[in-house]
């Protein structure tokens, strides 16, 4: 009698706007109907572009694929900023920007490249004492972050629209990108946040390769499940 192997597979996904990465995976989990799905590495609600996600046996594979370097691409405005140093926040002003030009913005993006100690955003998932932090900071508790290290080995200006600045970021897992917006705002002494995030590689694996969420779901359903 043949043994049937272990179901396991490594769907590639672009993740749409306002989904959270977990809401990517219960879609997949539930079109699969196996409990045993996972994503390799978080996209925040607001960020859209590739997300990893292994179902089966390929779960085991998770850590390997989060370790991997990443790319993004996406947009930061100058002279305003939020809580969250994105739009999932109230936009509020900080100071008027229209005196920088693009020499300036690069130089502040060099401070911010290579191996550098990075705070992490206070509306994020990391856990502190084993809560959340954003839980935290959206009931206005106040979470100290300590700064870590983390590699920006790519951080271009691909155009500057003043106040808008368009950019290209390869980096180390653990990299938050809201917090290069909040830094790069503080170098500039102008205020900062993230109005657009796309992540467009994880290792080898690019946003070219991934599938959109619906056409993804419905080539699951119409497969032969019972392999799975």
């Amino acid at each position: 009698m043949q043994e049937i192997e272990p179901y396991g597979e490594v769907f590639l996904v672009n993740k749409p706007i306002e989904w959270t990465s977990f809401d990517v995976v219960k879609k997949i989990r539930n079109a699969l109907k196996i409990k045993k799905v996972g994503h390799a590495g978080t996209l925040d609600p607001l960020a859209t572009g590739l997300l990893i996600v292994c179902a089966g046996k390929k779960t085991k594979s998770i850590e390997t694929y989060m370790g991997q370097e990443k790319e993004y691409t996406g947009t930061f405005v100058l002279g305003k900023t939020t809580e969250s140093f994105d739009l999932e926040r109230e936009v509020f002003d900080v100071a008027d920007p229209s005196s920088l030009t693009l020499e300036d913005v690069k130089a502040a993006a060099v401070k911010l490249s290579g191996d550098i100690m990075q705070v992490p955003p206070s509306h994020s998932a990391i856990k502190v004492d084993g809560k959340r932090v954003y839980k935290a900071a959206r009931k206005g508790t106040e979470v100290k972050l300590e700064a870590r290290p983390v590699r920006v080995s790519t951080f271009e200006i691909t155009s500057f629209e003043n106040p808008k600045v368009h950019f290209r970021i390869v980096c180390s897992k653990g990299t938050y990108i809201r917090s290069l917006a909040r830094d790069l705002g503080e170098i500039l002494n102008v205020g900062a946040y993230m109005s657009s995030l796309c992540r467009t590689r994880i290792g080898d694996f690019r946003l070219e390769e991934a599938k959109e969420l619906e056409e993804l779901i419905k080539e699951i359903k119409e497969r032969p499940h019972e392999n799975i």
